[in-house]
């Protein structure tokens, strides 16, 4: 049981959490390229994201591993985000700086989905069963590169008016 709910539960909710996240992350980063805030989506992203870190932290282990390492770093990124967005409003380059770790962040969700897909998929995981393997390694080479360019043109492109 982790919080009063069945393992298998947790892990649907934890799951649901990181989807959720990543589906809004995408419509905030291209409505960031177009140049939108998208408020309700900003939120819901934000939520989201901070909740699959919280919730990772939850299932038991006893060792940092380095899923812990990630969501250490993503929640550090998303606090950085929740800040340049809210407490200081996108004001000078803060704007740039909500941009980057927005983009950072559905990286950082989109990286371990990505690692949970070779773990659980049967077929993946038969072509990169240690996550070493070049299937691996140049998929995730890829999601770095297409993430890296969002949050790039992001941080160029956003200039709505502060929030």
């Amino acid at each position: 049981m982790i919080w009063g709910m069945t393992t298998s539960t947790f892990t649907l909710v934890h799951v649901w959490l990181s989807l959720i996240g990543i589906g809004a992350g995408l419509v905030v980063m291209f409505g960031l390229l177009a140049g939108k805030m998208l408020g309700g989506w900003t939120a819901l992203f934000l939520i989201t994201t901070a909740a699959t870190s919280v919730t990772g932290f939850a299932f038991p282990f006893d060792h940092l591993l380095p899923s812990h390492k990630v969501g250490i770093v993503s929640l550090a990124v998303v606090t950085l985000a929740v800040i340049a967005r809210y407490g200081l409003h996108l004001a000078g380059p803060w704007r740039r700086v909500y941009a980057v770790c927005a983009g950072l962040a559905l990286y950082l969700n989109v990286f371990v989905a990505v690692v949970q897909a070779f773990e659980k998929v049967p077929f993946l995981n038969a072509l990169a069963p240690t996550q070493t393997e070049p299937a691996f390694v140049v998929t995730q080479v890829v999601v770095l590169a297409l993430f890296a360019l969002l949050a790039i043109g992001a941080a160029r492109k956003f200039r709505g008016a502060p929030a």
